[in-house]
């Protein structure tokens, strides 16, 4: 049996101007218990987004329901001015009630506060990639991306992405903007939206996993452990170089609030699956 290793490209480029490092980062857990507040060590959430950067990372994806406000806020103390070429791509279109609560608004009166007070909190006048955190089923999604057409034509957003989409809804979408993110749950265990991932390759749209390291089912941990074991790593380093290899469109925004673990998930970048590697996960 063949053992040849897997290659991928270590890069991507989003809209066809932002070319990224494929391995990013995710700053949702750089908040409190909840998703809701400040962070517990706030100097350990600056250090985690300045070693982020160091590292090679530059893409950063975040969203003003994170805190809410509070992961804006953290990025902009740590990184502003920013880096050149470092790309920070941020959300809109959910409320925040209280600890994990996540009511949707993605109506344009909620979404123009939401991009105004993300411009002002990062401190940009342009967001690089603004995302449509979910489809409102209380407002007509054309009224939505009506909203997103027009803030783009103003100049205070450069790309348009979505999340939690279908096939259906990206097609819908790209009547009215050039789509060029997807950001959707998926993992090795959880594949729900493998069309959707392949719908993007082709429409060369980034495809952004969130939840990238699922929830661990019996098939899936074992089939990790096994590999893991063999390449001298941890199994979620397999589960993230698996997305890495799996579709070349795909970007991985991983997020932790302690240094430790963020080093761990960039050596995911040095680990080469075997095409029996790739197999054996995909197969799960």
């Amino acid at each position: 049996m063949s053992t040849t290793t897997e290659t991928y490209s270590a890069t991507y480029t989003i809209g066809g101007d932002f070319t990224v490092n494929r391995l990013g980062y995710g700053a949702m857990r750089i908040t409190g218990d909840g998703i809701w507040g400040p962070p517990a060590d706030h100097d350990e959430s600056i250090r985690v987004l300045k070693r982020a950067v160091e590292l090679g990372v530059n893409f950063i994806d975040t969203a003003d329901s994170y805190g809410p406000n509070v992961s804006e806020e953290l990025i902009a103390e740590a990184l502003h001015p920013y880096k050149s070429g470092l790309i920070i791509a941020t959300k809109g279109g959910l409320l925040r009630t209280g600890p994990n609560q996540w009511p949707v608004d993605a109506s344009p009166k909620h979404l123009e506060d939401a991009l105004n007070g993300s411009l002002k909190r990062l401190k940009v006048d342009q967001i690089d990639l603004y995302q449509l955190h979910r489809i409102d089923p209380n407002v007509p999604f054309e009224k939505t991306l009506e909203f997103l057409q027009k803030a783009q034509q103003d100049g205070r957003i450069k790309h348009i992405g979505l999340s939690e989409v279908s096939v259906a809804d990206i097609k819908k979408a790209q009547e009215f903007v050039k789509v060029v993110s997807v950001q959707n749950m998926y993992s090795v265990e959880n594949r729900k939206w493998e069309a959707e991932m392949t719908y993007t390759r082709e429409q060369n749209i980034a495809f952004i996993p969130w939840y990238p390291l699922g929830g661990g089912n019996a098939d899936a941990l074992k089939a990790l452990d096994q590999l893991a074991a063999k390449h001298g790593v941890k199994p979620q380093q397999i589960a993230l170089s698996w997305l890495l290899h799996h579709s070349p469109n795909i970007l991985l925004i991983p997020g932790t609030s302690k240094v430790k673990h963020l080093e761990e998930n960039m050596k995911t970048a040095d680990i080469h699956l075997s095409a029996e590697d790739m197999q054996a996960l995909s197969n799960i």
